[in-house]
């Protein structure tokens, strides 16, 4: 965390300061798309960004223990004493551990509606046992709590120029499209954990099954079914990418920057995914640099327009300014 940032943000606790720190160097750490956009928002807006980040992370990072260094029930104790600390945080300031610090400041700050993060750790449970979802429905069922809040827990700290529950449907789209996004992307990852994402009414329609998609990844070898249920996949995530746009301009003009260049950033993984005809279990799409830092340069771009516009009188929204993600699950 840059001191321009704590002090704009009126973070003035040696303490809290660490563990805003602490959260910063997750998102870094963790979620590079993310982290860049961020980078675009505000100064005393990155702070709490980034907590709500880093919390959301640290939990994953208890569910996923890659190591394998614990087992089911060690990781449910792990996960039980993290939701502790966060309500005794939230009840009091405190807390154990820094991120969980930093997210209880960042909650009270904002007045972040708090059964959204019982919701986020219900999903995180869920993945110490759930291996596999039947039905979209069910998919969602475990998104509400895995994605679609943090983009309701981001709204406040953006801040809306229309009532926020217009913008919170939204908000919540967008979550669902990031992660989507990355369920897509490490499929393979997934499926080496044990997790198929992937909802098997859709797998089963292109016939498509478990077996067959280890099969893949075992021996290197494509099938055609498997390809095109990667294509109905992908079909259905930017679906909720075009349910999730119109929200960018319902943000503040000063955060849509950001948040369109994550939108940009997390379409561009799409767009990589079908460049590489859809070979996900083999290799990992990743957007080139050279298109990040152009999204990246564009957003700077787009904030130097916004701040100038706010300082004119009566300034009237630019031509097609327009909502931009949540836990790297795969949350980033």
């Amino acid at each position: 965390m840059t001191r321009r940032e704590l002090d704009a943000a009126g973070i003035t606790g040696p303490d809290l300061r660490a563990a805003y720190t602490r959260c910063r160097r997750l998102n870094a750490r963790h979620g590079r798309t993310y982290f860049l956009a961020t980078r675009l928002l505000p100064l005393e807006r990155r702070a709490a960004v980034h907590a709500l980040y880093g919390f959301a992370r640290w939990a994953d990072d208890i569910v996923d223990d890659l190591d394998r260094d614990r087992d089911p029930d060690e990781r449910d104790l792990l996960l039980k004493r993290l939701e502790g600390d966060l309500a005794h945080a939230l009840r009091s300031g405190g807390g154990t551990e820094p991120v969980v610090r930093a997210v209880a400041d960042t909650a009270d700050r904002y007045a972040i509606d708090v059964t959204l993060f019982a919701d986020f750790l219900a999903s995180m449970r869920a993945d110490l046992t759930v291996t596999d979802y039947p039905t979209y429905a069910d998919l969602r069922a475990y998104m509400h709590g895995s994605a679609a809040v943090i983009g309701l827990q981001m709204l406040p700290v953006l801040g809306t120029v229309v009532p926020r529950e217009e913008a919170a449907p939204h908000a919540a789209a967008l979550g669902v499209a990031f992660q989507l996004t990355n369920f897509l992307r490490d499929v393979g990852e997934d499926l080496d954990r044990g997790r198929v994402y992937l909802p098997a009414d859709l797998l089963a329609a292109h016939g498509v099954d478990r077996a067959l998609l280890e099969w893949s990844r075992r021996t290197g070898r494509t099938d055609p079914r498997i390809r095109a249920a990667f294509v109905a996949a992908e079909d259905l995530t930017r679906e909720v990418y075009r349910t999730a746009e119109p929200g960018i301009a319902m943000l503040d003009p000063r955060v849509r920057p950001c948040i369109r260049a994550a939108f940009t950033l997390y379409g561009g993984i799409l767009d990589e995914i079908a460049r590489q005809d859809h070979t996900v279990l083999h290799r990992r799409a990743v957007v080139p640099r050279r298109r990040r830092a152009a999204t990246a340069a564009a957003g700077v771009l787009r904030v130097a327009g916004a701040r100038w516009r706010a300082r004119l009188p009566h300034a009237a929204p630019a031509p097609g300014s327009a909502l931009l993600e949540g836990k790297e699950r795969g949350h980033g």
